[in-house]
C-alpha cells in the first residue's frame, strides 16, 4: 500500500492506495505548530485504525507549507520507517514545466497538472477549489504552461465578514437566485455566482489563448457547489485528482 499526503494551507489530505485504488481518505487541519512526533502518532492512529500499518510500503508528500513538508517526512521516517518522496519542480514528471520560474510553482499544482496529463485528453485546465482557486493549464503537447490564482470561496466570505461591520459569517452553499432578498442570500450570490461567472469567463480567455477547446476538470471540496451554478463548462469533477497525481508521481520517482 502507498501513503500519499497533500499538505495545503488550510487542510491536509491523506490518501491510502492499494495499487490503483484509493481505499481510504482522511482530512485534518494543517498546523505548523505540531511536531513530527504529534503527526507521527496521528499517522499511527489513522493507519492502525484501518489495519493498514504493516501494509504501507512507500510514501510521497506534497506541500505548499514548507515547514510542514520536513515535519511530515521526519514523522513518516520515525514512526513508519519509510523514506518519503518529496514532490517538487525537480521531480520526474509526465509534464514539462514551461513557466518563467519553475521554482515558484506549488507542489499541489504540479500534482494536478501531472494527473490531468495522465487521465484526460489534452489540452486541459484543472480548476482546484482550495484556499485559493487555481487554474493549471496543460497544452496539447503536455507542457504545463501556467495558470491563474484567485481568492477562494472561503477567503472571499471571510474577507466580507472581517472588513465590514454588518456582514455576518456564512456557510458556503448555492444561492436560490442571483438577486438576493436578504443579506445572506446577497452575499452567497456575490461569492458563489460571482465566482462561477469568473471561472466561466477565464475559461473562455484561456481557450482563446490556447486556440483550442480544453478538457475542463474541477477538483477540491467546493467543486460540486460551483458545478451546479455554471453553464456546462466543466467536463469532469474529480475530487481526488491531486491524490491520484501523487500516487502516479510516486511510482515515476521511486527509483
Amino acid at each position: 500500500m502507498l501513503l500519499v499526503i497533500d499538505i495545503g494551507n488550510t487542510n491536509t489530505s491523506i490518501g491510502i492506495f492499494d495499487k490503483d485504488e484509493l481505499v481510504k481518505k482522511y482530512s485534518f487541519s494543517s498546523d505548523i505548530k505540531k511536531t513530527d512526533d504529534e503527526y507521527g502518532i496521528m499517522l499511527l492512529s489513522v493507519l492502525g485504525h484501518g489495519n493498514m500499518l504493516s501494509k504501507i510500503e512507500g510514501a510521497i508528500v506534497s506541500s505548499v507549507v514548507p515547514q510542514l513538508c520536513e515535519v511530515f517526512k521526519n514523522a513518516i521516517y520515525k514512526y513508519l520507517n519509510i523514506q518519503a518522496i518529496s514532490l517538487s519542480y525537480k521531480s520526474k514528471l509526465p509534464v514539462k514545466l514551461a513557466l518563467n520560474n519553475n521554482r515558484e510553482i506549488g507542489a499541489d499544482r504540479i500534482a494536478n497538472a501531472s494527473a490531468v496529463c495522465l487521465k484526460y485528453k489534452l489540452p486541459a485546465i484543472v480548476i482546484d477549489f482550495g484556499t485559493a482557486t487555481t487554474f493549471d493549464i496543460v497544452d496539447e503537447n503536455a507542457n504545463f504552461i501556467g495558470g491563474i490564482i484567485a481568492p477562494g470561496l472561503k477567503i472571499q466570505a471571510n474577507s466580507l465578514s472581517q472588513f465590514t461591520s454588518k456582514l455576518p459569517k456564512l456557510k458556503i452553499e448555492a444561492p436560490k437566485s442571483a438577486i438576493g432578498k436578504d443579506t445572506i442570500s446577497a452575499m452567497l450570490s456575490g461569492i458563489v455566482l460571482g465566482h462561477a461567472a469568473m471561472i466561466e469567463g477565464m475559461i473562455k480567455k484561456c481557450e482563446a489563448e490556447l486556440s483550442k477547446k480544453a478538457t475542463i476538470v474541477a477538483t477540491g471540496g467546493f467543486s460540486p457547489v460551483l458545478f451546479e451554478n455554471m453553464d456546462n463548462v466543466l467536463n469532469y469533477i474529480d475530487k481526488d485528482l491531486t491524490l491520484f497525481g501523487l500516487k502516479e508521481l510516486y511510482y515515476i520517482n521511486k527509483e
